[in-house]
């Protein structure tokens, strides 16, 4: 009966869209959905439509043409000359498709039409660049046409950004409700300033701000301070930036009134600690703060250590990815804050330094079963590194989610898979044939069965014809169906340019995706902190 109901649309149109948000992104049953009937179509629709750039989208770029439904007669004219036909343009369309956009990345957007523009049009290559920027333009100009509820900006390296700095100009309104927003690069310091000084202006509700480098930074360092003061809901930011920089004001600027009692989450990415000197006085004003990530930084020693040990509040480090270690001032940090950790990364190790950073998590870290990530790389045989490793990932197979080990120790991974929990979101094994072979494998994949994988990422130089591991995949992946997604990588060799191969893994359920892009992204975790 409930069933019925579901299907039929009886069901309260609010209690239908919480059960369709929960398919979000999940591209695949959203389609299917769209075919129930017109009540989930429409509340389909604007999900399948709110981020259409987006790279993990099927790469179809015909929704581009969509966009384009209905051309004035100077729009025509400007398409024509690039021998575009609109006979293949699409010129009824069911919805107002342009009103549904809410996160806009200016890189994705200039990737998207270079795609489509492949197709569609009969220009030369050197006519490609002018003819991007017309369509980056025009596009802009339909959602600001829309009014649209845009969520997310990110300007991004992308020539075409100064084509729609002049339309946002005269169109403030449209990133005046924006609550993400991220600055990665611009054409010129006016650029950046300008869209700064625009956002200051007539934007308060960002509520996630990221500062990734881009040129002039220093010149720009007081306008990114004046951004954070005028936000009245800052709940995460990100900095990053060269090691000539100091981040002094924007740091400063979060002592303001409306960040020290709505801030709760900093991301430190590649940040020089060096010439920092104000983190004790910036975090002991932070009143709300829960989430401190610290990403691939550098000179966290004495200096650095001092400061955070001055700071009188919690300092809740839940991410720590390491590309140096000062082994002194690594066991006072894990002292501070072993104990809130959440997402390691300790690849860029040495023997002895590996082995001493184990003791320390396992000595320091009283919760160690929170933690949910780890990337570790574990070619090491000596002193038993490889049995310490395994006895940390046995103690936090309750949290544990994202997992990523490079090892060529044969017994690391036949006790592996026996160890890893019911569910795991992403496993990445990077598999050296010095000590580990396909039969070490296949011994891993018996071991794991009752364990179902998201995101399965194999990437091996073990690629000889007498000792292949493609049929192991086959039969301990393919066919028990415990793999979303799969990226096999053998000697250089992926397995998506199989196409018979990628088929019959289709017919199991476990879409196969090109290893780079099913790999981690560093970017997307950042922005996916919480």
């Amino acid at each position: 009966m409930a069933c019925s109901k579901l299907f039929s649309g009886d069901l309260p149109h609010e209690l239908l869209n919480e059960v369709i948000q929960n398919f979000h992104y999940d591209y695949k049953t959203l389609h299917s959905c769209i075919l129930v009937n017109r009540l989930w179509c429409r509340l389909v629709i604007p999900l399948l439509w709110e981020d259409p750039f987006s790279k993990d989208y099927p790469k179809n770029y015909q929704f581009i043409e969509i966009y384009f439904s209905k051309l004035n007669e100077d729009d025509k004219t400007k398409f024509n000359e690039y021998g575009i036909k609109f006979d293949l343009l699409h010129s009824n369309t069911l919805f107002n498709y342009p009103s549904f956009i809410k996160y806009l990345d200016t890189n994705k957007i200039r990737h998207s039409i270079e795609n489509w523009a492949v197709g569609a049009t009969t220009t030369s290559r050197l006519q490609v660049s002018d003819f991007t920027k017309l369509i980056f333009r025009l596009l802009f100009v339909k959602f600001i046409e829309n009014e649209v509820n845009l969520h997310s900006f990110k300007v991004r390296p992308c020539a075409c950004f100064n084509e729609i700095l002049g339309l946002i100009q005269q169109n403030p309104k449209f990133i005046c409700n924006i609550t993400n927003f991220k600055l990665d690069w611009s054409n010129s310091f006016d650029d950046i300033r300008e869209i700064l000084r625009i956002l200051c202006s007539n934007c308060y509700s960002i509520s996630s701000l990221y500062f990734f480098p881009f040129p002039e930074y220093a010149k720009n360092e007081k306008s990114l301070s004046q951004l954070i003061k005028s936000q009245k809901n800052l709940q995460k930011i990100l900095f990053s930036y060269n090691h000539e920089y100091t981040l002094y004001h924007p740091l400063l600027s979060l002592q303001n009134s409306n960040c020290s009692n709505t801030l709760n989450t900093i991301i430190f990415y590649l940040v020089d600690f060096k010439n920092i000197v104000v983190l004790s006085e910036v975090f002991n004003q932070l009143n709300v703060l829960e989430s401190i990530h610290i990403v691939y930084c550098y000179s966290m020693y004495s200096n650095f250590i001092h400061q955070i040990n001055n700071i009188t509040k919690p300092f809740k480090l839940k991410t720590l990815f390491l590309n140096e270690i000062i082994y002194e001032s690594l066991e006072l940090l894990l002292q501070k804050s072993g104990n809130y950790l959440e997402n390691l990364n300790f690849r860029y190790t040495k023997p002895r330094q590996f082995q001493k950073l184990l003791r320390l998590l396992i000595k320091y870290c009283s919760n160690i079963s929170n933690i949910k990530y780890i990337d570790s790389i574990c070619v090491y045989s000596q002193n038993n590194c490889y049995l310490l490793l395994l006895n940390l990932i046995k103690n936090i197979t309750q949290k544990l989610n994202y997992l990523t080990i490079t090892v060529s120790n044969s017994i690391l991974l036949k006790n592996l898979g026996q160890i890893l929990p019911f569910k795991l979101e992403y496993l990445d094994l990077s598999l050296l044939s010095d000590l580990v072979n396909a039969s070490d494998l296949e011994i891993f994949l018996k071991k794991s069965q009752n364990t179902f994988i998201k995101k399965l990422l194999i990437s091996t130089d073990i690629g000889r014809k007498d000792d292949d591991i493609l049929p192991y995949i086959e039969e301990h992946i393919m066919k028990t169906k415990r793999v979303k997604y799969l990226a096999l990588e053998v000697c250089r060799e992926d397995l998506f340019f199989q196409t018979d191969k990628v088929k019959e893994f289709a017919l199991h359920n476990i879409c196969v995706f090109k290893y780079n892009d099913l790999k981690f992204d560093i970017i997307n975790f950042l922005e996916e902190i919480h």
